[in-house]
């Protein structure tokens, strides 16, 4: 009896002590950040670069012992493939909130945006919206955080700088998917009010071909002095360099979905792009703290630039978490979703890539964005609001 006894209390004891030892992983709650976007297929890499992004803020927050409400938080990432498929999206984003019990789900398409909308104010999880689509918050729903700017703010700055510089005709000869009729169908009405001509509406299948000579031949035969194109880079390069070789010296405009960096190295250098406007390369922002993130990028990603996507997302996951500290909490979104806008405006300058100034009540981002233009084959930062002046 006494052996028995004094065993009981040394196994007592052990446990006491493992509960002890462990106590300070209870202290630690793990939170689930969620992810669904194009990780196969001809999108992969897109989804990848969003992804990334969004990783490295989290990985960079979990590095400083990040806490809420007095506790120890650590994010992971839990990332779906939805192959770009906003049906895939919906299915995906049940089984994040449902199973890894995401408040936050992070979606770059707007089709899976507007996938996810039709159910997560009932299922209290904060929507991620990596697009510039209008739409996105044009809903009323109130768990929308829209990432990037509306892609209209870019088109009256962009139409003032490009006839101020080369002359009032335009040829529209971008992509044919349904982001870039979005874009034409706001652009070409805005051209035609600010006084200009559209001398050719010549939209290219960008990505079924890379011999655009005969689409673009046909763009610049009323010789326009400005060339609206854009999809995506490879090809959106392919059809500044063939009206380059067709003889066009006029300026470009370029729509947000191609980065002038990735449009570089088919071109030869930026000089083949002078007078181009378009969205800013990360790599060429001489801001300070742009400029430290992508020494930082480059020590976990040798080799590879980072493109808007990464510091919008890091940016957005960064507002997030410091919502997160404002409300108290990692589970309520509407708590959440109710303090991004103080927490935008207490990110410090080296977390606030995008540049944000605050939130609107629809859940778009607002920023004085920043674009590049190609003014002696270098890249020129302006802002949004300096354009036309």
């Amino acid at each position: 009896m006494i052996i028995r006894r004094k065993f009981t209390q040394i196994a007592s004891a052990l446990a006491l002590g493992g509960m002890l030892a462990s106590a300070p992983a209870f202290a630690q709650e793990v939170v689930n950040i969620g992810f669904s976007g194009p990780l196969s297929g001809g999108a992969a890499q897109y989804g990848k670069n969003t992804l990334d992004g969004l990783k490295f803020a989290i990985d960079e927050l979990n590095a400083t012992g990040f806490e809420v409400a007095g506790k120890k938080v650590k994010f992971e990432v839990v990332a779906l493939d939805d192959k770009y498929n906003p049906s895939e999206t919906a299915i995906n984003f049940q089984r994040l909130v449902q199973q890894s019990k995401t408040p936050v789900v992070m979606v770059p398409h707007s089709g899976g945006g507007y996938a996810v909308q039709t159910s997560n104010e009932r299922m209290n999880a904060l929507l991620l919206s990596y697009t510039s689509v209008p739409k996105i918050t044009a809903s009323g729903n109130k768990l929308t955080f829209r990432i990037p700017p509306d892609f209209s703010t870019y088109i009256k700055p962009f139409i003032s700088h490009a006839m101020s510089k080369f002359g009032k005709k335009v040829a529209i000869a971008n992509a044919d998917h349904d982001y870039a009729k979005a874009w034409t169908a706001l652009f070409k009405p805005a051209w035609e009010a600010a006084g200009g001509t559209v001398v050719a509406d010549n939209p290219m299948s960008y990505n079924k071909s890379t011999d655009f000579y005969s689409g673009v031949s046909k763009a610049l035969a009323d010789k326009p002095d400005v060339m609206f194109i854009g999809g995506a880079s490879e090809p959106t390069a392919l059809v500044a360099k063939q009206a380059r070789e067709l003889g066009f010296k006029g300026g470009f405009i370029i729509m947000d979905q191609a980065k002038m960096n990735e449009m570089k190295p088919i071109l030869g250098g930026y000089e083949s792009m002078e007078g181009a406007i378009g969205v800013l390369p990360v790599v060429d922002d001489p801001q300070p703290a742009v400029m430290d993130f992508v020494k930082r990028w480059n020590k976990v990603y040798p080799g590879r630039e980072p493109g808007s996507e990464a510091t919008y997302n890091y940016t957005a996951m960064m507002a997030t978490a410091g919502a997160m500290k404002l409300a108290g909490t990692t589970s309520d979104a509407m708590a959440i979703r109710a303090k991004l806008d103080a927490a935008i405006k207490a990110l410090p300058e080296a977390q606030n890539l995008a540049n944000y100034d605050g939130i609107e009540a629809n859940g778009g981002s607002i920023i004085d964005t920043r674009v590049g233009v190609i003014e002696g084959g270098k890249v020129k930062k302006v802002k949004l609001s300096e354009l036309g002046k």
